[in-house]
């Protein structure tokens, strides 16, 4: 059994100990997580960052799936959501955490900047409500089927259909 050591994460000078983290243990999960999900959807594009950490690909019509499989069947949970404007289009990360390995699953997309629209998670997975929200207003993607797309950020007089992350923002 090997332990991993981390570094001063706290700001204090120390460092702390993980203890316990065998290395052959994420290799099986991960192994057997990989295999499930490319059975389940043989068009999601893999691709391991690290040991901890893989990227899955897919469609932005086929995310709520994934999502799903990963929440429901695995027992991953959702720790967060990313978005950034690209030059293929408005692109959303989230970010799932599958805790007994320490490892991360992490569904990337992209919608059209033209029409910026993706099915909400909210449905079966309440965690994505505010960084959906967020997504939204400062992306402008719409999440289709969120029960309350309202600001949470900017001020009560910003311009409609004016979004702070998006490329061409002035």
């Amino acid at each position: 059994m090997s332990t991993e050591t981390r570094g001063d994460h706290y700001g204090c000078g120390q460092s702390f100990e993980k203890v316990g983290v065998r290395s052959d243990m994420n290799k099986g999960y991960s192994e057997e997580i990989l295999d499930g999900i490319k059975n389940r959807f043989p068009e999601v594009e893999i691709k391991i960052h690290s040991q901890r950490r893989t990227y899955l690909r897919i469609n932005h019509e086929k995310v709520y799936e994934l999502a799903q499989y990963l929440f429901k069947e695995i027992g991953c949970r959702l720790s967060i959501a990313t978005g950034i404007d690209t030059r293929d289009g408005l692109e959303i990360i989230y970010h799932f955490s599958y805790d007994p390995a320490g490892t991360y699953y992490n569904i990337k997309t992209v919608v059209p900047k033209d029409d910026p629209k993706i099915k909400s998670l909210t449905d079966f997975l309440p965690a994505a409500n505010w960084i959906e929200r967020e997504i939204h207003e400062l992306l402008g993607i719409e999440f289709l089927g969120h029960p309350n797309l309202i600001p949470l950020l900017t001020a009560e007089d910003w311009p409609e259909g004016t979004y702070p992350l998006r490329r061409d923002y002035e």
